[in-house]
C-alpha cells in the first residue's frame, strides 16, 4: 500500500530512494505498511573509532529520524563484529583476550556515537552472540546444496546462485576471489567462507565441521534475519561494502530463504582525505574530482585505520560534535566526503549564522530557542500547526518548509535541506531587521504581533532541524562565549566604520568593509543601520 502524504498546501509528497540493486530511484514502500527495518553494517572493533566510522551512523540515524517524523515505526540495527582476523592480531599484540579488545573498542565506538547525537540505533548485536544461529544457517545452506565443507572450513558455492553479482553488477570474470591460503580447499576461487577452521591459539567454537569461527559475511546475514526478518526494508553501508560483503550477504541469505533479503540497498559515499590538504592517514592517490558511485577512486583516498587515521575522540577534543555532524550532512549521502579539518572549520563558520540568530531570537522574544520552543514531532503535526498560520513571514516559512521536505523526500538529500535552512535563517533575520524588532521605540502592539510571527516561524525551523538531529541543545559555553565575542568585535568595527563615514573618512570606512569581506563577513547598509552576514 502506498504511503502518501500531503503538505499544508495540498501538495503530494512521496519518499523516493536510490536503490543500488536497481540502480534507480524508487518509491519507498516498506515490506510491512507503516513499519521500517534498517540494518547498517557496523565496525570491526579492534582499534579506536575514526571519523570515517561516524559517516554511516550519522547518515542512517538521520534517515531514521526523518522516517519517524514521516510517520513510520522504525527499527534500526547496527552490528558489532567482535571476532575477526584483525581482532585476533590486536589481541596477540596487546597480550590480552580478544573479548577485552572488543569490549574496550565497542565502548569507544558507542561513546563517540553518543557525542555525535546518534541516538536512533535500537540494537547493537554482536557476532559472538549469534554463533549458534550462524552454525544452523551454515548447515541449512549445506543441506540445500549451496555450500560445502572442506577440511574444517565451509564455503558458499557461488556457481549455485545464478544471481551472484546482481548488486555490484559484476560477472565472475570481473571479480577477484578470496584465494590466499584457502584456495586449495575451494571448488572455485570465487567461493567465500561461511565458517573458518580454527588455527592454534585462536578463539573458536565447536561446530559439526570442527572447532572454528564464523566468516565475516554470514554474521550480517544471520543478525539482520534474526532482528528484522528474512526480508527487511533498508540495508545500508559504505560504498566499499557493496562487493564482496553485501553481494555475499545477498547470495547466502536469498539462497537459504528463497526470497529477497532487503528491498532497498542504500550506499553512502566514502570519506576522502582532502586533495587540498594532502593525506589523512594515507597517501592521497586519487584524482581531485571523485564522483558519486566511483568506488575505485573513492577507495584510493578512503580514510581508514589501516592508513593510520587518528582516533575520533581526539578530534572531538578539538571540534564540536555538532559541527562535525553538520559537515557530514552538508552534501548528499551518496557523494564522497572531502575531508579536512579546514573544511570542517568552514562549516563551523556557517553554523555561527544559526547560533547568532538563536541569540538574537532570545533578545527579541525573551525565549530560549533550545529550551522554550516545542516543535512538532511529525510531519502531520507540523501540517496542523501551520494550517491556520498567516502573515508574510509565515507564508515564507511554509514555502521553505515545503522545499526542505521535498529535498528530504528525494532520497534524503540532506545537502539540499541544509541549503534551505540557510535561506530560512536569512529570512528570519531579515524579518527582525525590516520590522525593527530590536528597536526600543517600536509600537508595542505591532511588536507583539510580529514577535508571534517570528516565534511561529522559528518553531517551524526547529521542527525541520530536528529531523537532522541539529540544534537540540545549546553549544558548550566556550563556543557560545567565542561566538558572542566575535559578534561584539564585528559590531565594534561596524561602529568604527559608521564614525569614519560621519567624519567623511571614506577611505577608512571602505577599508573596514573590504577587510571584513576578505574574512567572509558582508556588510549591508540599511535605513535602520548597518547589518552583517557571514558568507556560507
Amino acid at each position: 500500500m502506498r504511503q502518501i502524504y500531503f503538505s499544508q498546501n495540498g501538495r503530494f509528497h512521496m519518499i523516493r530512494v536510490f536503490n543500488t540493486l536497481s540502480r534507480s530511484k524508487e518509491e519507498f514502500l516498506p515490506v510491512q505498511e507503516g513499519k521500517v527495518g534498517i540494518y547498517l553494517c557496523g565496525p570491526t572493533v579492534y582499534k579506536p573509532s575514526h571519523i570515517g566510522h561516524m559517516v554511516g551512523p550519522v547518515i542512517f540515524d538521520t534517515i531514521k529520524k526523518y522516517l519517524v517524523y514521516s510517520g513510520f515505526d522504525v527499527r534500526f540495527v547496527v552490528n558489532i563484529t567482535d571476532v575477526d582476523d584483525k581482532l585476533i592480531a590486536e589481541s596477540a599484540r596487546r597480550a590480552i583476550p580478544m573479548a577485552q579488545v572488543a569490549s574496550e573498542m565497542t565502548a569507544d565506538y558507542k561513546s563517540n556515537l553518543t557525542a555525535m547525537g546518534v541516538d536512533g540505533i535500537d540494537v547493537f548485536p554482536k557476532a559472538t552472540e549469534y554463533i549458534g544461529d550462524i552454525i544452523k544457517f551454515t548447515q541449512d545452506l549445506i543441506d540445500k546444496d549451496y555450500a560445502y565443507a572442506s577440511e574444517g572450513d565451509v564455503y558458499f558455492d557461488v556457481t549455485k546462485f545464478p544471481e551472484y553479482g546482481k548488486l555490484s553488477n559484476r560477472t565472475l570474470e570481473q571479480m577477484t576471489g578470496e584465494g590466499g591460503g584457502t584456495a586449495d580447499r575451494k571448488r572455485s576461487p570465487f567461493d567465500f567462507a561461511l565458517w573458518k577452521r580454527a588455527k592454534e591459539g585462536e578463539p573458536s567454537w565447536p561446530s559439526p565441521w570442527g572447532e572454528g569461527r564464523p566468516g565475516w559475511h554470514i554474521e550480517c546475514s544471520v543478525m539482520s534475519c534474526a532482528l528484522l526478518g528474512e526480508t527487511f526494508d533498508i540495508h545500508g553501508g559504505g560504498l566499499d561494502l557493496q562487493f564482496p560483503h553485501h553481494e555475499n550477504e545477498i547470495a547466502q541469505s536469498e539462497a537459504r530463504h528463497g526470497k529477497l533479503m532487503a528491498k532497498y540497498w542504500l550506499h553512502n559515499g566514502l570519506m576522502q582525505a582532502s586533495s587540498e590538504v594532502g593525506k589523512v592517514g594515507g597517501r592521497n592517490t586519487r584524482s581531485s574530482e571523485v564522483k558519486e558511485g566511483d568506488l575505485a577512486s573513492q577507495e584510493a583516498g578512503k580514510i581508514s585505520k589501516s592508513k593510520g587515521a587518528s582516533a575520533f575522540r581526539d578530534m572531538l577534543a578539538r571540534i564540536p560534535a555538532e559541527t562535525i555532524r553538520f559537515f557530514l550532512l552538508s552534501s548528499h549521502y551518496r557523494r564522497p566526503i572531502d575531508f579536512s579539518e579546514e573544511r570542517i572549520a568552514e562549516v563551523g563558520k556557517g553554523l555561527e549564522t544559526f547560533y547568532r540568530f538563536f541569540k538574537r531570537f532570545e533578545r527579541v522574544t525573551g525565549r530560549d530557542f533550545y529550551a522554550s520552543i516545542s516543535a512538532p514531532a511529525t510531519r502531520a503535526e507540523g501540517d496542523a500547526f501551520l494550517a491556520a498560520a498567516s502573515g508574510p513571514l509565515l507564508d515564507q516559512a511554509k514555502a521553505l518548509r515545503d522545499r526542505f521536505l521535498e529535498a528530504m523526500d528525494d532520497d534524503f538529500n540532506t545537502g539540499g535541506a541544509i541549503g534551505t535552512l540557510f535561506d530560512f535563517v536569512r529570512e528570519l533575520n531579515k524579518f527582525v531587521e525590516s520590522q525593527k524588532l530590536e528597536s526600543p521605540e517600536l509600537d508595542p502592539n505591532q511588536k507583539s504581533a510580529d514577535i508571534e510571527q517570528l516565534i511561529t516561524a522559528a518553531t517551524v525551523m526547529k521542527e525541520l532541524t530536528g529531523t537532522l538531529g541539529l540544534f537540540r541543545q545549546a553549544p558548550a559555553a566556550g563556543g557560545e562565549q567565542k561566538s558572542e565575542l566575535t559578534e561584539k568585535l564585528i559590531q565594534l568595527l561596524i561602529n568604527m566604520r559608521t564614525a569614519a563615514k560621519k567624519n567623511k573618512d571614506f577611505a577608512t570606512a571602505d577599508k573596514i568593509r573590504a577587510d571584513l569581506k576578505e574574512l567572509g563577513i558582508l556588510l549591508e547598509d540599511r535605513p535602520g543601520g548597518t547589518v552583517f552576514s557571514v558568507e556560507s
